[in-house]
Order: structure tokens, then C-alpha cells, then sequence
């Protein structure tokens, strides 16, 4: 997997960040496509779900103030904060809800960055919530991994 150093620092950072996590944690979005191979040119931001708990107890740690989510039609996070130390931005969603309902995501697979674990959803459920999110970034990182999924397979 070819990670320009600015995103391959991010995800290294956040690995660490996220170490002393209890919960289940994921990154999600078009950074998690990234790890699981879209050929995508860049990225905004890591977006990582985390729980409220790890929140409260991880983010301080690193500076970044609990910020109530301010909801919008599509999505919501009881917290809402993003770590701007990073070279890619990363935005914590914690309590996050999509279309009104919690998002609950049922698997979770490691991907290895060096020696850095990072967590997304397999590659199918990712491809499902990025087209139940459905802005046209999530829908071309959707066709990106789908993409790259059928031609593993041929």
C-alpha cells in the first residue's frame, strides 16, 4: 500500500493515540478505503468512531477539547472534535449517529501500518456504509473500493 508520509505520520499518530482505548474503535470513511487499497488521490481528514468513554478519557490527553456535535440532516456525534497536531486531520466522532440512528458497525479488521495497528470495517460493510452515508465523496470512495475489490478477484 503506497501512504504518502504525511498520511502514513497521521495514521501512525492516531494508532498511537488510540492505544489506551477499551472500546472498539474504527476508522471510517475515505481514510479506511485508503487502507483497504481505493486508489484515491487524497484525503481530508481520518475520521475515527470511537465511544464517549474513550473520548472522555483519550482526547484530553491529547489536547483536544470535548466539543458537543453541532447535527446536521445526515450525521451527528455527541462529540464531534478534530486533532489538528496530525499532517492529515483527524476528526473523532464519538455517540456518532447517521440518518438519525446509531451506527453500529459488526466487524473489524486490523490493518498493519508499519508496525501500527488501525482498525476499519471489512471492506464490504465499509463499501455499505459509505453508500448508506451517501455524499458523493463517500459514493466515489465506495466505487474506488469496489473497484479494487473486483479486480482482486479476476
Amino acid at each position: 500500500m503506497e501512504l504518502g508520509p504525511d498520511l502514513r505520520r497521521a495514521f501512525a499518530m492516531t494508532a498511537r493515540a488510540m492505544a489506551d482505548a477499551r472500546e472498539d474503535w474504527w476508522i471510517i470513511g475515505s481514510a479506511a478505503a485508503v487502507l483497504h487499497g481505493a486508489g484515491l488521490d487524497e484525503i481530508a481528514d481520518i475520521d475515527v468512531m470511537l465511544s464517549v468513554a474513550d473520548a472522555r478519557r483519550i482526547l484530553p490527553g491529547l489536547g483536544v477539547p470535548l466539543t458537543p456535535g453541532v447535527a446536521d440532516r445526515r450525521f451527528h456525534s455527541q462529540f464531534y472534535c478534530q486533532w489538528t497536531s496530525p499532517p492529515v486531520a483527524v476528526d473523532f466522532m464519538a455517540g456518532f449517529t447517521a440518518h438519525g440512528a446509531p451506527l453500529r458497525i459488526t466487524t473489524r479488521e486490523a490493518i498493519m501500518i508499519g508496525e501500527h495497528g488501525l482498525y476499519t470495517p471489512a471492506r464490504d460493510e465499509l463499501i455499505a456504509i459509505l453508500h448508506y452515508f451517501g455524499r458523493p465523496q463517500d459514493l466515489e470512495s465506495a466505487r474506488l473500493l469496489a473497484a479494487r475489490s473486483s479486480s482482486r478477484r479476476n
